[in-house]
């Protein structure tokens, strides 16, 4: 955890950083204690009694977040901080109000890892594109980049890896501007910690439906 925060902090582009604990039993709580900072980039630690998940975690560190832009990190390095320069550009120039950072329009380097994990997302990919008429390569990739405002426009109620595509549909939704970049990848095994399976695809799929202005119509869940 120390490392990834050093990473995110050697980037100019960091105004704060919020870290969420989910609840966790490995003693990361005692290393947040020592990541508080005084400096010139605020780190802020949140955290949740019980674990409840990553949309939880995402909910709490939305919330809590006050710069002009917001970008997901996730705790593992399986994405690299300083490309949140390429994320930010867009927003920053007011061509875009979202962006997603894709795995597969990219030249940098990815780890080679599960060919069926890559065809499932594709697969929810497009079935979230058929519902959101958006035309994204990653709808499941954990760099996405908001202005605040958007997150601020729009009510997040999953708790998993259902939060992906529920983002996706609700910032369709909301008709907000979206760009694509590429980035890099190294992603990790099961043995390294790798947590999503099966079941969150099922749930995801379901979510694609439920969230999207078709399901609302449907009168399947809220938009």
């Amino acid at each position: 955890m120390a490392f990834v925060v050093k990473r995110v902090l050697e980037s100019p582009w960091v105004a704060e950083v919020i870290l969420v604990d989910d609840g966790s039993t490995d003693g990361t709580r005692e290393l947040l204690a020592d990541l508080t900072s005084e400096g010139p980039v605020a780190v802020r630690v949140v955290l949740h009694p019980h674990n409840r998940g990553k949309g939880a975690a995402l909910r709490t560190g939305f919330a809590e977040a006050s710069a002009d832009y917001v970008i997901v990190q996730d705790a593992d390095l399986e994405y690299d901080p300083q490309e949140f320069g390429n994320l930010l550009l867009p927003l920053i120039d007011g061509r875009a109000d979202v962006v997603y950072g894709s795995r597969f329009v990219s030249d940098r380097p990815h780890r080679v890892l599960y060919y069926w994990h890559s065809v499932g997302n594709k697969i929810l990919t497009i079935l979230s594109n058929m519902f959101t008429d958006l035309n994204l390569t990653d709808m499941e990739t954990c760099y996405k980049a908001f202005r605040r405002e958007v997150l601020e426009s729009i009510e997040l109620q999953e708790d998993r890896f259902g939060i992906e595509p529920e983002i996706t549909a609700k910032v369709a939704a909301g008709r907000w501007r979206v760009f694509e970049v590429g980035i890099s990848y190294s992603g990790r095994t099961y043995e390294e910690g790798k947590k999503i399976g099966w079941r969150d695809g099922v749930r995801a799929v379901y979510c694609i439906v439920r969230y999207s202005p078709v399901g609302a119509r449907l009168r399947l869940g809220p938009s």
